[in-house]
């Protein structure tokens, strides 16, 4: 029986098992146990809270207390809550302290206890759990506000700490939309520190994740002027992407105008973090800004075209993310090597010598193919300026005896015109490639 146990509470509190056979007591919903058992702890509260085996009575007593005793407890406790909290098990109790507190004078209590305190608490790998905990439990916005204030006036401190980042983002969820705004502006003010810390730099994605344009567009303004030098950052890097990605289209040109008017283009395109934000920009760019990065990118591409981010740079200005021809006018959403040039017709010289330029040089080993350029069909192909020559030079290109052509052949003298793919004459699988717009399986000059 528990009262032949009287005045030896305290000792078996801070013994396993003795701490284990109270708990069971007051499982037991007994009142006269409850009284017990509380008469002889709360004297000695915040010894046991910070006890191995003592803070699970502590626990449990918090949970089955009335709110008279419970008010008891947190008076006794309020003096010494961030010494608790600061303590690994001492943490444990005082959050269920405040998981448990029912009226407006332990609120009060335990906000007044803490409240000096709170980055230094925020900060603690124990400390911080009590924080989270206020945001999660303490019903009413003018309770929790003690943790806005103390996180506005230091939100560097916190949002770069590996801990406080964290909390930072937890106190955006809790917000209202008053305290909400006014964490926002205080990242916004310090957002080139914070963007460029290992921590700091989820603080500000976190609010471009609200995607509310009144949060994110005032933040991403801060980066203008600064856009190439965090781009080459190992964590701004990540911001500067999702910041394009994210952007209001008015925005977003500031930032990749930024990236064009860099006289360290190809550097930034060698970065190891700034090709991101390149090929970033070349995704998400608006059509006419777009192109304008292509043709500012193409004479460097020869350059860094062996490095593995010049090869994923190419790919992105050959084809687009929805499939259009970079660098086209037309955007007709092939994926062929023809990518910016127009395609052109028996009409169109434009197309056509844009067409022959591009595949000069390609070698024909198909006797019938031949036959149908030096044969009927020579004539018709009227495609290009500098394929316009007369039959007879057609005439007199070398022949073996048996009619196979064996050198590279003279792209302007038919290749200018697109229907000489398409005729019949021409063996399938060239005619395939060029339906399909895919000539690397032949030879170039």
């Amino acid at each position: 029986m528990l009262e032949s146990l009287a005045n030896e509470i305290y000792s078996l509190c801070k013994d396993q098992h003795g701490c284990r056979y109270l708990q069971k007591k007051l499982e037991e919903r007994n009142p006269t146990y409850l009284n017990m058992i509380f008469n002889e702890t709360y004297p000695h509260v915040v010894e046991l809270m910070i006890d191995p085996f003592g803070n699970y009575l502590c626990q449990k007593l918090l949970e089955h207390a009335g709110d008279e005793q419970r008010t008891i407890l947190v008076e006794t406790a309020a003096p010494q809550l961030v010494k608790i909290a600061l303590n690994q098990h001492g943490t444990r109790a005082l959050q269920k302290m405040i998981e448990h507190v029912s009226t407006p004078e332990q609120i009060r209590l335990i906000v007044n206890a803490l409240k000096t305190n709170v980055v230094e608490l925020i900060q603690d790998l124990n400390g911080n759990h009590v924080i989270q905990k206020c945001l999660n439990r303490l019903s009413t916005d003018d309770a929790q506000q003690f943790i806005f204030d103390a996180v506005s006036a230091n939100c560097v401190a916190v949002g770069t700490h590996r801990h406080g980042c964290c909390v930072l983002q937890r106190c955006i969820d809790h917000a209202s939309d008053a305290q909400k705004q006014q964490l926002v502006n205080e990242i916004t003010t310090h957002a080139f520190t914070l963007v460029q810390d290992p921590f700091g730099n989820y603080v500000t994605q976190y609010v471009l994740d609200l995607c509310d344009a009144k949060y994110s567009d005032p933040l991403i303004r801060r980066f203008a002027g600064n856009v190439c030098t965090l781009s080459m950052q190992k964590f701004s890097s990540n911001v500067i992407e999702k910041c394009i990605r994210i952007a209001e289209p008015g925005t977003r040109k500031i930032l990749i105008d930024e990236l064009l008017s860099s006289v360290f283009l190809e550097k930034l395109l060698r970065d190891s973090f700034a090709n991101y934000v390149i090929q970033t920009a070349i995704d998400y760019a608006d059509p006419q800004t777009r192109q304008v990065l292509v043709d500012v990118i193409r004479p460097i591409l020869p350059s860094i075209r062996n490095t593995p981010y010049g090869r994923r740079i190419q790919s992105k200005i050959i084809v687009s993310p929805a499939g259009t021809a970079s660098g086209s006018a037309n955007g007709n959403g092939s994926s062929s090597p023809f990518q910016g040039y127009a395609r052109g017709s028996a009409n169109s010289n434009d197309g056509t010598n844009m067409l022959s330029r591009r595949i000069q040089g390609l070698e024909i080993q198909d006797s019938n193919a031949m036959q149908a350029v030096n044969g009927t069909s020579g004539s018709a192909y009227t495609g290009s300026s500098s394929g316009q020559q007369s039959n007879a030079q057609h005439q007199q290109q070398p022949q073996t005896q048996n009619g196979q052509h064996h050198q590279r052949h003279q792209a302007q003298h038919h290749q200018g015109h697109p229907h000489y793919f398409t005729h019949q004459s021409v063996h399938q699988p060239l005619r395939n490639a060029f339906t399909n717009g895919d000539f690397r399986g032949y030879n170039y000059m």
